[in-house]
């Protein structure tokens, strides 16, 4: 019986998250599954072994606790995605279920667990960090002795950006560290997020940026060695 990896619906870019996941990667062993409000496949939630949260539209306000009006606001939200993933959140919480959370993904680990994000992080900021054409790119500093410095071997680097939301720092969920920010004359942006005390919880690793998707990812440890280090843990993971 193949291990599982639930990949949460998004709907931009899907497809980039199931082909970061090559043959090679999954082998004979581990298979994905897409975890969709669509198709409303909540039982599909404890057959996994590993969940990707990923990138996509902004939390709904209702949720995050933000304005319901600010700058580059959605059209409209998707409560009901939102609702989904909080239930594969929850669960993979509780049974210590190894988490990847992308962009979106992190900042809704951080809402989960009772942080913030800013609704807008600004037009400078937004001239770094959101998407224009194609993704920008920047510079990221990582913390010494965090989870993620010890899974890239990396202390700085360069990741692609795409996003206009971000984790507020004064507003961190409850048991989460910075493992990675960005920081410039403007200020700082928060890049990536672990649990605090390790000791008793899942592996769980956040980034704000998107390793499915950066040039050249099979050669940069920000996309590379964390998808490696994810695979590793979900092979691990024992069901209880």
């Amino acid at each position: 019986m193949k291990k599982k990896i639930g990949v949460s619906y998004t709907e931009m870019n899907s497809l980039n998250y199931w082909n970061w996941f090559t043959l090679a990667d999954l082998g004979a062993d581990l298979e994905l599954i897409e975890l969709s409000f669509l198709r409303n496949n909540t039982e599909d939630i404890a057959v996994c072994d590993g969940f990707v949260l990923t990138g996509g539209i902004d939390v709904a306000p209702s949720i995050s606790g933000g304005a319901q009006e600010y700058p580059h606001r959605p059209e409209s939200f998707l409560p009901e995605r939102d609702a989904f993933e909080k239930l594969i959140y929850t669960y993979a919480k509780k049974e210590k279920i190894p988490v990847l959370g992308i962009c979106r993904g992190m900042q809704y680990i951080n809402i989960l667990e009772g942080g913030k994000v800013f609704d807008d992080i600004g037009e400078s900021a937004n001239a770094l960090h959101k998407k224009a054409a194609e993704d920008k790119v920047h510079s990221v500093t990582l913390e010494e002795h965090s989870l993620l410095h010890g899974i890239t071997g990396q202390l700085q680097g360069s990741v692609n950006s795409a996003h206009h939301q971000a984790v507020r720092p004064d507003h961190l969920g409850e048991n989460l560290m910075v493992n990675a920010y960005f920081s410039d004359d403007e200020g700082v942006i928060i890049e990536g997020l672990e649990y605090k005390d390790k000791s008793n919880t899942g592996f769980m690793i956040g980034v704000q940026w998107h390793p499915e998707r950066m040039k050249e990812k099979e050669n940069n440890p920000f996309s590379q060695k964390i998808k490696e280090q994810f695979i590793i843990e979900v092979r691990k993971y024992e069901h209880h």
